[in-house]
């Protein structure tokens, strides 16, 4: 009597491992792909996902609509997606991860640059409007919703009437290069936390750091 018990039991465990899934996260850099834009403000979510990879050592592999590397955190799989359809067409390549990952879109972080915060400076929002980012408007449109989480990369807005599209495709200047390897870090300290402690947690402890 006791052994079929305890061959229940264990059915009964081996059937809830079995079902509980592996906590998935897809985390977005926006960028522009091509040399030519690699050092620009505008690929500041390539360049932290790039930070991470080296820190980690990992590597990407191109594969439909972008760049992917798998990492894992403390039994938690992140994907990490540079979308290859330039910045206008970014939803296009999170919906498509999105989907094949079955990663919840509360899982799902995107990274971008906002030239409404200074240089350097950290926003974490679960939703807003997409500031004229034509990025963020995209994923927008294509999720239907404004309500994902995005981290905003500051840098800056040093420049004149009419210069903006002209400022964001520059390089980064001598002064923000050298700031840049702090940053950096620091961005790719928000990722672990946002997959490890969660959204509202990574917000209290980096928003304005």
């Amino acid at each position: 009597m006791f052994g079929i018990f305890k061959s229940l039991l264990s059915k009964k465990n081996n059937s809830s491992e079995e079902i509980a899934p592996m906590k998935k996260y897809l985390i977005v850099g926006l960028g522009n792909i091509g040399p030519e834009y690699a050092q620009t403000r505008h690929n500041i979510g390539f360049k932290v996902l790039d930070a991470l990879a080296n820190k980690e050592n990992l590597s990407f592999d191109t594969v439909k609509l972008g760049d992917v590397c798998t990492h894992k955190i403390k039994g938690r799989s992140v994907l990490l997606l540079k979308p290859s359809t330039y910045m206008n067409l970014s939803g296009k390549a999170l919906k498509f991860w999105m989907d094949k990952e079955n990663i919840p879109l509360e899982n799902v972080l995107v990274i971008t640059d906002d030239i409404n915060l200074d240089f350097g400076t950290i926003r974490i929002k679960t939703k807003g409007s997409n500031g004229g980012h034509n990025g963020l408007k995209d994923i927008q449109n294509t999720l239907n919703s404004a309500e994902y989480n995005r981290f905003r990369f500051g840098v800056g807005s040093d420049f004149g009437k009419g210069k903006q599209v002209d400022y964001v495709l520059g390089k980064w200047n001598e002064e923000e290069k050298t700031a840049l390897k702090e940053r950096l870090e620091k961005a790719t300290e928000v990722i672990n936390s946002f997959v490890l402690a969660g959204i509202n947690t990574t917000m209290n402890e980096f928003n304005n750091s």
